[in-house]
């Protein structure tokens, strides 16, 4: 399997602690924060490299390359992926007229709980 390629990558605080690396990240609060995301809705940033153990910790997060990711559901290689409510990946498949924030394309297959490699192209899509 394809392994991660950091292009870009950025320390940040966190809002809350990481039980899981690899989560899917979107703006904070403030400026300097980043959160779990917990939905397609949310602009999504880029991919938890680690865990933290407490809110306020620093923490690596890429926004461009090549990262791992840890899935939600059932994803198939080449799939936009997007934000479930728990910060993992999952195809991402709005409904007509919705729009949905991607943040890559899967460059493997995996079911719920697998880590594949993501290429991260953020972008908006429209069902």
């Amino acid at each position: 399997m394809m392994g991660a390629t950091s292009g870009l990558e950025k320390s940040v605080k966190c809002t809350a602690a990481l039980a899981t690396a690899y989560l899917i990240a979107k703006f904070g609060a403030n400026d300097d924060t980043l959160s779990q995301a917990t939905a397609s809705t949310e602009e999504l940033v880029g991919v938890f490299q680690h865990t933290t153990s407490t809110a306020g910790d620093e923490a690596r997060v890429m926004l461009d390359g090549i990262s791992r990711i840890v899935l939600g559901g059932t994803v198939a290689r080449g799939n936009y992926l997007t934000s479930d409510a728990n910060g993992k990946a999952v195809a991402a498949a709005p409904g007509a007229g919705v729009n949905a924030y991607v943040i890559g394309q899967a460059l493997a297959s995996g079911v719920a709980g697998d880590i594949i490699p993501v290429h991260i192209e953020k972008t908006r899509i429209q069902g």
